[in-house]
């Protein structure tokens, strides 16, 4: 962020700086800067992997849902990750053992590639800050991203800035070569996504409970397919008069850009926490692992997101709500067409919707045949051996193309 009085000295100028970012008055989805560079002088890295992720705390979910995979990987090769962020790098300290070093300076980060011997970059996001790492030609760069759906962004032209992209089944490779010119098909490696849920038998409640999942407003309106003001105060007020138990789980960027969104995200909140929606044991659901929540769901309705590809393993009904913005980029998938769509004006009928397909899941056998399609299959520890062997083999390529460079 530009310091806004050029004229003061430097010294002065740094030190407001450094005190914008320590109150935290950057613009949004801006890391804060504040490394550890003093103590990183002449280190090195012991591993051959690295992750780099600049993003700021709200975003570090995209990080937090792949540091399993890294844990394992780190076993075989070293793996570091590379933060921009203070706040972030406390919060990836507290969940993982991996090292985390938080690097706020280009040359503190030129200084440490050249005392390593990194082979492997990996990304989860398309942070522009990630033009800091992918400038040197030395280490193999691989896109992993966080999450697979039938997001715009999915297909984003910024792909082609890596070596590799690692995706999960059938659907993403076709949705990349469909949408992107001039994309060479031997970049994207299949995988599988090693974070699928496994299935589990859900007994028949007594009190059917929705979890409403959805995804937040999006940075631009092409990204617009959160309906948590289009749709939410109207979708739960239906759910809890239908006998209906509501599980809300804002997405964790909710309300980031637009404040009526984080108005609206407030008044939910609210309304879940009457006593009315007590006696039917809603709740907000901020911080348990995805897989929990779904294994108490028995429909899931989301927007436009990774949640309902992530759905689909559990086998039970999905309703997908249609974005009220039509800037919002919504391009024909077999996934959309396969369960019933939201729209913002009988979102005050969900309970009725809801009932119908809990009682008469027509589209389930379609859904399932999907899993493959999106997922790759939901066979996590498979999914995970194929990851591990394919960072080993683009590092052994990229050790081939070195050793004769």
């Amino acid at each position: 962020m530009p310091f806004p009085f050029p004229a003061v000295p430097a010294r002065v100028r740094s030190g407001g700086g450094r005190l914008v970012r320590r109150l935290g008055l950057l613009p949004g989805g801006e890391p804060d800067g504040l490394g550890e560079d003093a103590g990183l002088a002449g280190a090195a890295l012991h591993g051959r992997v690295v992750a780099f992720f600049p993003e700021p705390p709200r975003n570090a979910y995209q990080l937090g849902q792949w540091l399993p995979q890294l844990e394992v990987l780190h076993r075989q090769h070293g793996v570091a990750i590379l933060t921009q962020d203070s706040r972030t790098t406390a919060w990836l300290r507290r969940r993982s053992d991996l090292p985390v070093l938080c690097v706020g300076r280009t040359a503190t980060l030129d200084g440490l590639l050249q005392r390593s011997d990194v082979a492997l970059a990996v990304y989860v996001s398309h942070h522009p800050r990630n033009f800091q790492m992918l400038r040197h030609p030395s280490t193999a760069h691989v896109y992993l991203g966080h999450g697979e759906s039938d997001k715009a962004v999915s297909a984003s032209n910024q792909l082609k800035a890596y070596d590799r992209a690692f995706v999960a089944g059938p659907a993403a490779e076709q949705r990349v070569l469909d949408e992107l010119m001039w994309f060479d098909r031997d970049r994207l490696v299949r995988i599988g996504r090693p974070q699928a849920a496994v299935p589990s038998a859900r007994p028949v409640p007594v009190v059917p409970t929705v979890l409403y999942a959805p995804t937040w407003e999006g940075a631009q309106p092409s990204m617009a397919y959160s309906s948590v003001v289009t749709h939410g105060q109207a979708l739960v007020t239906s759910l809890l008069t239908g006998g209906l138990r509501v599980v809300y789980r804002p997405h964790p960027r909710t309300g980031a850009n637009r404040r009526d969104v984080a108005a609206a995200d407030a008044g939910l909140r609210r309304l879940l926490g009457t006593a009315e929606a007590a006696r039917t044991g809603s709740a907000v659901d901020l911080d348990r692992p995805l897989q929990e929540a779904f294994a108490e769901a028995d429909l899931l309705i989301t927007d436009v997101s990774s949640l309902a590809v992530e759905w689909l393993p559990t086998g039970r009904p999905l309703v997908v709500t249609v974005p009220a913005d039509a800037a919002a980029v919504v391009t024909p998938s077999p996934l959309l067409d396969a369960v019933p769509r939201l729209a913002a004006a009988g979102a005050h009928r969900a309970a009725e919707l809801v009932h119908r397909h809990l009682a008469d899941d027509e589209q389930g056998h379609v859904r399932a045949a999907l899993v493959d399609h999106y997922l790759g299959g939901c066979d996590p520890d498979a999914a995970l051996a194929r990851f591990l062997e394919a960072c080993d083999d683009v590092i052994a390529a990229r050790d081939a193309v070195r050793a004769t460079a």
